[in-house]
């Protein structure tokens, strides 16, 4: 799954896709178990998500002409804390036709630390 091509798309559509996080550096509170499901606007995307430590979520940013997101996310969980942050994701195609975004995200709340994280598209739950 790590060997994907970078997207030459000017813009991926990415409207109505479900995502899994299939990597997540410690510090991070996106599982396996957590699932996004992603709208698309032209260059407006937004997800809602929840699973795993994170009881309801929602993110909202916009894509660039090379299908990156930058986005900022907010989400309650288990433990019933408000968390924030803000993400940077990059796409790649894998070769069965899916997207890959390997992302750098900050926590704005908490400890402020930073982290990695990967999400593939699913087909649906």
């Amino acid at each position: 799954l790590l060997d994907a091509a970078p997207v030459s798309l000017s813009i991926y559509n990415i409207d109505g896709k479900i995502f899994q996080s299939i990597e997540n550096t410690d510090n991070g509170e996106v599982s396996a178990d957590t699932l996004f499901h992603y709208h698309q606007d032209g260059t407006i995307i937004c997800a809602d998500y929840s699973g795993g430590s994170i009881i309801k979520g929602h993110l909202l940013g916009k894509m660039s002409e090379d299908g990156t997101l930058k986005f900022t996310y907010h989400h309650i969980n288990l433990e019933g804390n408000l968390m924030l942050g803000e993400c940077t994701s990059v796409p790649a195609v894998l070769p069965d036709g899916r997207l890959k975004y390997s992302e750098k995200w900050q926590w704005l709340s908490g400890d402020q630390s930073g982290g990695s994280s990967q999400i593939i598209e699913i087909d649906s739950v």
